[in-house]
């Protein structure tokens, strides 16, 4: 049985293929487009995913959307009608795209499938899930356990902002949800916007720079903002909020209560925004302990699994982890929206078809990998059509040479195999660097990301090391645990201003690997096994055997503004763009001062 999964219209659209009950191909639009979130309909993804599967659309049993529009359009009239007469220059904003393409979705997903065969009969094939259904199928069904509750936190689906659901087998029902407005994502976007970030695209830098504050807000927080209960349910006071009928996410109460104004994007960050951010992370982070406790208390079940873009929330979740409230916990790694086409197609093989599940207590994610890859020729004809210079290496060659050039400091661009699935590059598409280095982590930020200087870099570690460097001793393959460095590892420099404050922080060496050290002495760790990504691994494992360390900085391979790479040309101009020291593609070379 052959299902395609469809996220659209929001951001971060996606297509997926499952075949069999197996992931056989899924990616994002923005990486055909280079449009970062895309939210258009996922043309390219959805070629690619039959193109790589040589399966032809007349071919496919069904094809599943991820959320349910008219339940949204409801929700968004309802929340209208709810704050009338306020917020009406919003609602004659949105109604327009909802009267024209939004509300007719099923005539809009027909017309733009048939862009890929106007001879299938499309309408046959298409069936619709429910947003948080499908966040929980993705994680549920890619898991490894046969049971589980499954948590799901984001902005908003059609009404639900936070579930739960239960997986046995091939069943997966929703037995409790928070709806909207009350939304933990969305406390986390306002926090996010009000510091002067991007929101649905800033909250990994409000992440990043919770380390650099105090939490000196949390009480403010709890007094006035979000009414936390002991079971971890919550509600929001909606007097600070804009976010249900305005153009902002926060009001005027809101800014009286943080004493200023939103910061503006190219204000200098000030020890208030730090503290800000400190203390919606700590506050977010009590929110999802308290959920967990009380649901492994009510359901007894040792596995829970994670979806939603609140589960991106890797400082969360090595919290999680480190309570030990479930014996085991995955994370899907696409847990945003593009994540959604993945959960559909589950929905639709195993809850609307009732195929059994077949678990091999694995990850169905095959580590992300699943995406576009190019042969060495294409590679090269690629490179060559482009103007590169280049020389090929066989493969040991390659690995001595790339971990060579990283022991000696460069900053490497590195582009092998299948591309990953969801937000993280996982050594398919990373920009390499090494980890002992002091400067390494500003000259990646400033020189080659284009990006904050405070935004820490992740550790790529073999996993038969990670519990050596870290306290961290499990799998996590998608880069979504943060713990801390060991102390064994850990440098106190007496020399080190111990009362410094915000980003004077940033220049302190703090361990032996400085360049993956969050300034709270923690990291984003990538744990590697030879299983998914054996180049990568041996890579590793040979700068293990020139250094004694067996990591590399990984960062995924773009500058600021732009989605990670996807082909040889996006890479080659990524890489000339940029001041990169070499790039790695399949088996070719290219050093930088031998380009035209």
């Amino acid at each position: 049985m052959k299902i395609l999964g469809i996220s659209a219209y929001y951001h971060d659209s996606a297509a997926a293929l499952i075949v069999d009950g197996e992931i056989i191909a899924a990616a994002q639009e923005e990486r055909f487009t280079r449009k970062k979130h895309d939210p258009s309909f996922p043309l390219n993804a959805t070629r690619f995913c039959l193109e790589y599967s040589a399966i032809t659309p007349q071919q496919l049993d069904y094809v599943i959307f991820y959320d349910k529009p008219f339940l949204k359009f409801e929700r968004l009239l309802e929340t209208y009608v709810s704050f009338a007469p306020k917020g009406f220059q919003s609602f004659k904003m949105a109604m327009p795209i909802w009267i024209k393409e939004k509300l007719f979705q099923k005539s809009l997903l027909i017309q733009e499938l048939g862009k890929i065969c106007d001879s299938t009969d499309w309408e046959k094939l298409i069936l619709f899930s429910e947003h948080h259904l499908s966040h929980a199928a993705s994680a549920f069904y890619a898991s490894p356990f046969d049971d589980a509750v499954v948590l799901t936190m984001d902005g908003v689906g059609e009404w639900s902002t936070t579930s739960v659901a239960i997986g046995h087998g091939n069943d997966l029902k929703i037995t409790k949800e928070i709806h909207f407005p009350h939304s933990l994502g969305l406390l986390y976007s306002a926090f996010t916007y009000y510091t002067g970030f991007k929101v649905n695209s800033g909250e990994y830098k409000l992440m990043g720079l919770a380390p650099y504050g105090k939490p000196a807000y949390v009480d403010r927080i709890l007094d006035n903002i979000v009414d936390i209960k002991p079971d971890g349910t919550f509600r929001l006071n909606m007097e600070y909020f804009n976010y249900c009928t305005g153009l902002t996410m926060t009001n005027k109460k809101f800014d009286q209560l943080f004493g200023g104004k939103p910061r503006d994007p190219d204000e200098k960050l000030s020890q208030h925004h730090m503290d800000i951010a400190a203390s919606i992370q700590k506050v977010t982070e009590n929110i999802i302990l308290n959920l967990a406790r009380s649901l492994f208390d009510e359901y007894r079940i040792p596995n829970l699994c994670l979806a939603g873009g609140v589960a991106l929330n890797c400082v969360a979740n090595g919290r999680l982890l480190r309570e030990g409230i479930f014996n085991n916990i995955y994370i899907q790694p696409a847990a945003g929206d593009a994540g959604g086409a993945v959960g559909a197609a589950y929905i639709a093989y195993h809850s609307y078809c009732r195929n059994p599940r077949i678990n091999n207590k694995q990850d169905k994610m095959h580590g992300s990998y699943l995406g576009p890859a190019f042969s060495q020729k294409e590679i090269e004809d690629r490179l060559n059509k482009a103007g590169a210079i280049f020389n090929v290496a066989p493969d040991n060659a390659l690995i001595e040479i790339t971990a060579k050039a990283i022991a000696n400091e460069e900053a490497v661009g590195w582009f092998q195999g299948r591309m990953e699935f969801g937000p993280r590059a996982l050594g398919a598409r990373s920009i390499l660097g090494d980890p002992r280095s002091p400067g390494m982590q500003k000259v990646l930020n400033l020189k080659i990301k284009f990006r904050e200087s405070f935004r820490p870099f992740a550790p790529s570690v073999l996993r038969e090391h990670v519990s050596d460097w870290f306290e961290l001793d499990v799998d996590s393959p998608y880069m979504l645990l943060v713990a801390n460095v060991r102390e064994s590892k850990i440098i106190r420099n007496e020399h080190d201003d111990v009362n410094a404050e915000g980003l004077d922080k940033l220049n302190q060496a703090r361990s032996q690997i400085p360049a993956v050290t969050h300034v709270d002495y923690s990291a984003r760790i990538q744990t590697v096994t030879p299983d998914y990504n054996p180049r990568y691994y041996e890579l590793i494992k040979y700068f293990l055997e020139i250094t004694g360390c067996p990591i590399l900085v990984n960062t995924s391979f773009n500058v600021r503004g732009e989605p990670i790479v996807c082909t040889p040309e996006d890479a080659f101009k990524c890489f000339m763009g940029t001041n990169m020291d070499k790039l790695v593609i399949g088996n070719c070379i290219l050093e930088k001062n031998q380009q035209n």
